[in-house]
């Protein structure tokens, strides 16, 4: 199916229906980043319905809902390869035989959401049917099954890929909008084009690099190490390098309107302790999507320990949702990092020790200019600090402190 759509009058038609949606009250959807566990990265596209059935259980097994996630998300692979003879999308009958209004009611029963994956392309990421064309036909099936949540894809096929990301992606905006559901919206669109600059009048969050990778600091494959590039693409990057790339765009960050850093590593890969309390503490604190992508029948108790962990919890979803930011005074390229921003009753500082080896780093808390600290207490150990002015310590081979101050 064929459209021509001029980018201005869709921009157009996108803030029309924006302020229809405040005059009607609005939506309290992402108000703090979405929480919750997606098949891809342990499962990528063999997600079946026994694996969402033990990852529903999970979730009050493993305490997961009671830490504040609730979306359940079925990536790529859960559609059949073909649409229905009248056109709709329908899900493989052999992974999900019940078909997923079903499962919908299910997840809702347990007080759980269910999301499911798309694309603004002619082809999802692994063959099945995109949503290019059917944008409102396919907004209007996800809302008749009970879907809460849609992840929206890059890939898709030449002739949509030469329309602008704000075309396609706004088209489904649109289209969720008039489907008579609350659907949260989520762009993944691997930053291309920089979408720090247009995507918050789009999605309710939307990806800023390529997938993420296992890597904790080093590989070849990401092809853009900045925010700033041309071709960041679907090339996977380590977490380092994520993080890295928050340096030039957290300020971007608005409530309602997330940057995701992509879904997490932790239990899904090789990391040691400190890596993984790293990886958490910054999708936490610059107030990305708190995504689980590990096999939740496989998490190690230091794994869950860090998923779960309140304090940090908290950060991500503070009510004054302000990201923290990279203070380069602070800090010396190539060592150490530090980050700071606001929360309720006071700030938080991140310090990185970026090496492989131990660092030995001091950090005067009250050079940094966001109030007289009164009270540190360091988030992953749970410690309060005996001098709340300034730190003087050594940080293990990638490991980050997390200090929440109170002034």
């Amino acid at each position: 199916m064929k459209r021509k759509t001029s980018l201005s009058s869709l921009l157009s038609t996108v803030t029309i229906l924006s302020s229809v949606q405040l005059a009607l009250g609005g939506t309290t959807l992402g108000r703090t980043p979405q929480m919750g566990w997606n098949s891809w990265n342990a499962f990528k596209a063999t997600v079946n319905y026994t694996v969402v059935q033990e990852v529903i259980e999970s979730f009050d097994s493993l305490g997961l809902k009671k830490a504040g996630y609730d979306y359940v998300l079925l990536d790529d692979g859960w559609s059949s390869f073909n649409r229905t003879a009248d056109g709709y999308l329908q899900a493989n009958a052999t992974s999900f035989p019940s078909g997923i209004e079903a499962l919908a009611k299910e997840v809702h029963a347990k007080g759980l959401k269910l999301g499911l994956y798309g694309d603004s392309g002619h082809y999802t990421c692994a063959w099945r049917p995109g949503s290019w064309g059917y944008e409102e036909r396919d907004a209007q099936t996800f809302a008749s099954w009970g879907v809460d949540y849609l992840k929206y894809d890059n890939c898709g096929g030449f002739q949509s890929m030469t329309e602008a990301p704000q075309v396609r992606f706004g088209a489904m905006k649109n289209a969720l909008a008039l489907s008579g559901r609350d659907i949260f919206y989520s762009v993944c669109e691997w930053g291309y084009q920089f979408p720090w600059h247009w995507g918050g009048d789009i999605g309710h969050s939307y990806r800023i690099s390529g997938d993420i990778t296992t890597s904790f600091a080093n590989e070849t494959a990401c092809q853009c190490k900045t925010a700033y590039c041309l071709n960041t693409g679907y090339a996977g990057c380590s977490v380092l390098t994520i993080i890295n790339k928050m340096k030039e765009i957290s300020q971007y960050q608005t409530q309602g309107h997330w940057l995701d850093m992509d879904m997490l590593e932790v239990g899904n890969a090789n990391f040691t302790l400190h890596q993984q309390q790293t990886h958490f503490a910054f999708w936490a604190a610059l107030k990305s999507p708190l995504i689980i992508g590990a096999d939740l029948s496989k998490l190690s108790n230091d794994s869950l320990a860090v998923l779960t962990n309140k304090a940090v919890i908290a950060l991500n979803q503070d009510a004054l949702a302000e990201p923290v930011i990279y203070r380069q005074a602070f800090s010396e390229e190539g060592l150490f990092q530090v980050w700071t921003g606001k929360v309720e009753g006071g700030y938080v500082v991140l310090l990185l020790n970026e090496k492989s080896y131990s660092q030995h780093i001091s950090l005067a808390f009250s050079n940094l200019g966001l109030g007289t600290p009164k009270k540190v207490v360091e988030l992953w150990s749970g410690q309060n600090l005996r001098d709340s002015i300034k730190f003087n310590e050594t940080l293990e081979s990638y490991q980050t402190l997390v200090f929440k101050v109170q002034t």
